[in-house]
């Protein structure tokens, strides 16, 4: 295994597992399966795990396991506070300290604020009180490392990056994502400032493996590389000294084997021209199905009325190369409840963003039609309900 320095000196290794996905053994999880993975991912040298609040059971599964064989003190867990459920300071110690009794520990090594999607959402943490409570879990030695988990636009995540000395961040980031949400700006934002970049969906949950269309499949099969489509997306990020932790939802012993043993030898700048070539063609067959040609460029940024236009279209073209549900909730994700709406009904068709697109594409039409696609009166009624309950100003959470 190979491994990359944290801010505070730790070494980490480069593949982390990501505890969201555990095998279901009807509706809790399949402990003893969950536990082969693991204890085989940390024989192999992992020692980042990551888990949240919300994942059903996964916090105390994991916090059972490293208990029972006894490998608290040769791990790092990474779990993270749901902020969207925070209403006052007595709130962050009872979500805290429940976590504490989940995970059968008395410190966190990293902590995050789980899915900020702007900086509003930062704002409403630091007027409970957040800053002044880590660092009293900090001084006490309870929270070892502070970060965020990140779904939104590039500029509001370099308006969190720049807001608090953060020890590190976790954002999504893959070969088909490079420019879209934190993207490679934000990676570079956060390398620069020496702020490790935890690596969520770096398959796009299973999709650029399971999903790709045969052309794809027949670009890497041409490549002359013996890798697999998943050791194909490791090694992309692998290849970027930004890249802290990569997570990978591991669920069955061979894929933990196969992640591992790319982990310990892809270092960066391994890949060559001609594997970057490989990767365009992929990303060039997978765009073929898309609606809009978007690149993500952000050209067309800001928008005078607060329009997540490469937003609308990366998520629209999700329900094409992946599925209609998973577009929909991208969008749901990362447009539809940010705390400044961002939808498509507020455009006022001044053109602006059209005479500064390199694609030329008709903007004001495509982002009528996108709206028509990615809300459907069901999904417009859900975000609008999810959205009242996590921006009402007096929080029963107190």
């Amino acid at each position: 295994m190979l491994y990359r320095s944290g801010k505070n000196g730790d070494e980490l290794s480069q593949l982390g597992f990501g505890c969201m996905r555990f095998t279901k053994n009807g509706n809790a999880i399949d402990l003893d399966k969950a536990e082969q993975e693991i204890m085989a991912a940390y024989r192999a040298g992992v020692n980042y795990f990551d888990t949240a609040y919300i994942y059903p059971g996964s916090e105390a599964a994991i916090g059972e396991i490293f208990e029972r064989n006894q490998i608290r003190d040769k791990i790092r867990i990474a779990t993270k506070l749901p902020q969207y459920l925070i209403g006052s300071r007595a709130a962050l110690d009872r979500f805290f300290n429940e976590e504490l009794q989940r995970l059968r520990t008395d410190y966190v090594d990293y902590y995050l604020m789980h899915h900020l999607t702007d900086v509003a959402m930062w704002e409403k943490l630091k007027a409970v009180g957040i800053e002044e409570w880590i660092r009293e879990k900090k001084k006490a030695g309870v929270i070892r490392n502070i970060g965020f988990s990140y779904h939104g636009s590039t500029d509001q995540f370099l308006k969190i990056l720049n807001d608090y000395d953060w020890d590190f961040c976790q954002i999504q980031y893959n070969y088909l994502d490079e420019h879209t949400q934190a993207g490679a700006e934000g990676l570079q934002a956060a390398y620069e400032k020496g702020i490790p970049v935890v690596i969520m969906e770096p398959l796009r949950g299973g999709k650029l493996v399971g999903m790709l269309p045969e052309g794809a499949k027949q670009a890497f099969a041409n490549s002359g590389r013996s890798w697999s489509p998943a050791e194909w997306a490791f090694r992309w990020l692998y290849n970027q000294p930004g890249v802290t932790v990569v997570l990978s939802g591991m669920n069955s012993v061979q894929m933990v084997e196969e992640n591992c043993r790319t982990a310990s030898e892809a270092k960066p700048g391994h890949l060559t021209q001609e594997d970057f070539a490989t990767l365009e063609l992929v990303r060039e067959k997978i765009r073929e199905k898309e609606k809009v040609g978007c690149t993500g460029c952000r050209y067309c940024m800001p928008c005078p009325k607060g329009v997540d236009i490469p937003g609308y279209f990366r998520c629209y073209n999700a329900m094409y190369t992946e599925t209609k549900y998973e577009g929909r909730f991208q969008f749901a994700q990362t447009v539809g409840l940010t705390k400044e709406p961002a939808f498509s009904t507020q455009c006022v068709e001044c053109g602006k963003c059209e005479a500064h697109c390199p694609q030329s594409i008709p903007i004001r039409e495509k982002l009528k039609e996108a709206d028509k696609a990615l809300r459907p009166l069901p999904f417009r009624v859900g975000i609008s309900v999810v959205r009242k309950f996590m921006f009402r100003k007096n929080r029963k959470n107190a």
